[in-house]
C-alpha cells in the first residue's frame, strides 16, 4: 500500500535490507528519453555504502541491472525495473537484536503493526531501501534535464552544531562532492569530518541538515490545493529514513520576520516576472513560480549506536542493548543524493502532470519562466 510514489511518474521500490536484492520499478517515464546504465549507476555510487572513513564499513558495490523498459538506449515508455543485489549482508551481526527494539528505530512500530519484522538490518525501514528511490532518481533527472534543462543539487548544510557559510545558487555537483562529507564550503567540511570521527570514536551519532536547490524551474509545476508541489516535496522527504523536519524557502526562520520584511517583490525582467528576494523558495501558492527551489531537509542522529541504552525485548523485559554491526556515524553525507533524487521525482512527477494538461506545444520550459 505505502511503497508508491507519484501519480504520472510513478516509482515502486521492493526488497529488504538483508534479502536476496532490493530495486525500483518506475513507470511512466516518457518513451525515447536516452538512458544507460551508467547514468543510473554512477548517482548509486554516490549513495553506496563504504565509500569513506566517516560511512558505514559495509562493502557493497551495488551494481545496478536494467531489467526491462530501455531498448537501444532509449526508454520504452513501459515500466522500467532496476535491481541491486545485496551481496555483503551479515545478518549474524544483528542477532543479539532479534527479540530486542533499538531505541528511535523502527522495531517495536514494525512488530506492532504487522505481528511479524525483519530484524536483520531493518528490513524496508533500513536505509538500503532507499537504493530504489536513487536508481529512480536518476532516471528523473535524465529525463528533466533532457526535456527542460532543470538541475537538482542537494548539499550537507550542517553536520551536529557545525553550520556550512555557501550561496546556494554557487553550489556545483563537483564542488558537493570534492570531499567525503558533501558540503561544498570546504573550512566547515573539514570540521564537520573531525565531529563525524569524534562521534564514532565515541559509539555515538550526529544528525544535521542537506540543502537542495532546484534551477531552471519552470513557472507553472503544483496541483492545489492538495497536491501543492511544496505538500508533495514536504511527504517526499519526510518519507525518508532518519528525516524529521523539512522547511521551504525561509523555513521556520521566516516566522521571525514581518511581512513587510518577507515578502518577495515583483519585478520584470525583459518579458519576464521576477521576484528582487526568494524567501517563498520559488514556490507560490503551491505553484513554482520560476525561481529556484529551495528546500532543507533535518536528519535525526543515527538510532543504532555502540553505547549501551535501555530498552525492551518482544517479551515485555526491560534489558540493555549496545549496538553491533556496521552503521553510519551520520547519515548526512550519503542523503544528499537521496534528497536529490526525491526532489527529481517529485519534479518529474508534476513536469509531466503539467504537460498533461497544458499540451506538448506549451511546455512550461525553463525558456518560458
Amino acid at each position: 500500500m505505502g511503497n508508491t510514489f507519484g501519480k504520472i511518474f510513478s516509482v515502486t521500490t521492493w526488497g529488504e535490507s538483508h534479502g536476496d536484492s532490493v530495486g525500483v520499478v518506475v513507470d511512466g517515464c516518457p518513451p525515447g528519453i536516452p538512458l544507460k546504465i551508467e547514468d543510473i549507476q554512477k548517482e548509486l555510487d554516490r549513495r553506496k555504502p563504504g565509500q569513506s572513513e566517516i560511512s558505514t564499513q559495509r562493502k557493497e558495490g551495488d551494481i545496478a541491472s536494467i531489467l526491462s523498459g530501455i531498448f537501444e538506449g532509449l526508454t520504452l515508455g513501459t515500466p522500467i525495473s532496476v535491481a541491486v543485489s545485496n551481496q555483503d549482508a551479515r545478518g549474524k551481526d544483528y542477532e543479539h537484536m532479534r527479540t530486542v527494539f533499538r531505541p528511535s528505530h523502527a522495531d517495536y512500530t514494525y512488530q506492532a503493526k504487522y505481528g511479524i519484522r525483519n530484524w536483520k538490518g531493518g528490513g524496508r525501514s533500513s536505509a538500503r531501501e532507499t537504493i530504489g528511490r536513487v536508481a529512480a532518481g536518476a532516471i528523473a533527472r535524465k529525463f528533466l534535464l533532457n526535456d527542460s534543462g532543470i538541475e537538482i543539487h542537494a548539499y550537507v548544510k550542517r553536520v551536529g552544531n557545525v553550520d556550512s557559510n555557501i550561496e546556494p545558487a554557487s553550489i556545483t555537483r563537483n564542488l558537493i562532492d570534492s570531499n567525503i562529507v558533501r558540503c561544498p564550503d570546504p573550512k566547515a567540511a573539514e570540521a564537520m569530518i573531525t565531529a563525524i570521527k569524534e562521534a564514532r570514536k565515541e559509539g555515538d551519532s550526529l544528525g544535521g541538515v542537506v540543502e537542495c536547490i532546484v534551477t531552471n524551474t519552470p513557472v507553472g509545476l503544483g496541483e492545489p490545493v492538495f497536491d501543492k508541489i511544496d505538500a508533495d516535496l514536504a511527504k517526499a522527504m519526510l518519507s525518508l529514513p532518519a528525516c524529521k523536519g523539512f522547511e521551504i524557502g525561509s523555513g521556520f526562520a521566516g516566522t521571525y520576520s514581518k511581512g513587510s520584511q518577507h515578502n518577495d517583490p515583483f519585478m520584470m525582467e525583459g518579458t519576464r516576472v521576477r521576484t528582487s528576494s526568494n524567501n517563498s523558495g520559488g514556490i507560490q501558492g503551491g505553484i513554482t513560480n520560476g525561481e529556484d527551489v529551495i528546500v532543507r531537509v533535518a536528519f535525526k542522529p543515527t538510532a543504532t549506536i555502540m553505547k549501551p541504552q535501555n530498552t525492551v525485548d518482544v517479551f515485555g523485559n526491560e534489558v540493555e542493548l549496545k549496538g553491533r554491526g556496521r552503521h553510519d556515524p551520520c547519515v548526512l553525507p550519503r542523503a544528499a543524493p537521496i534528497v536529490e533524487s526525491m526532489v527529481a521525482i517529485v519534479i518529474a512527477d508534476h513536469y509531466l502532470r503539467r504537460r498533461g494538461q497544458i499540451g506538448d506545444d506549451a511546455n512550461p520550459r525553463s525558456d518560458q519562466r
